[in-house]
């Protein structure tokens, strides 16, 4: 079992950024592979970016490419969002998800993550 809790949420103005944390609860948290994906209201939750078990690996929607960076800390079993650049369109609940992936690399489809954080919101204003 995996837990996950994000935090780092909250209001920014279009142009600003945020950092998202996710810690992680276990002892094999180099092993797991972990992603963000978000979800407005009505819609279906959208990948974000994905990083390999490793950190070697990273992925990232093209919606959000050049302005986010997903990274990992071991020693910390944390994973990160640094949003930079913000715009209206990133306003949703922002989700952290993890699996154990071993010898994977990154991970892009929200069925491919079988644990999942309860979600912070993201709101950036105009």
């Amino acid at each position: 079992q995996v837990q996950l809790v994000e935090s780092g949420g909250g209001l920014v103005q279009a142009g600003g950024s945020l950092a998202l944390s996710c810690a992680a609860a276990g002892r094999t948290f180099s092993s797991y592979a972990m992603g963000w994906f978000r979800q407005d209201p009505g819609k279906a939750r959208a990948f974000v970016a994905a990083i390999s078990p490793s950190g070697g690996n990273t992925a990232y929607a093209d919606s959000v490419k050049g302005r986010f960076t997903i990274s990992r800390d071991k020693s910390k079993n944390t994973v990160y969002l640094q949003m930079n650049s913000l715009k209206p369109e990133d306003t949703a609940v922002y989700y952290c998800a993890a699996v154990f992936a071993v010898g994977l690399g990154v991970i892009t489809t929200e069925r491919g993550y079988n644990y999942w954080g309860q979600g912070t919101q993201v709101t950036v204003s105009s």
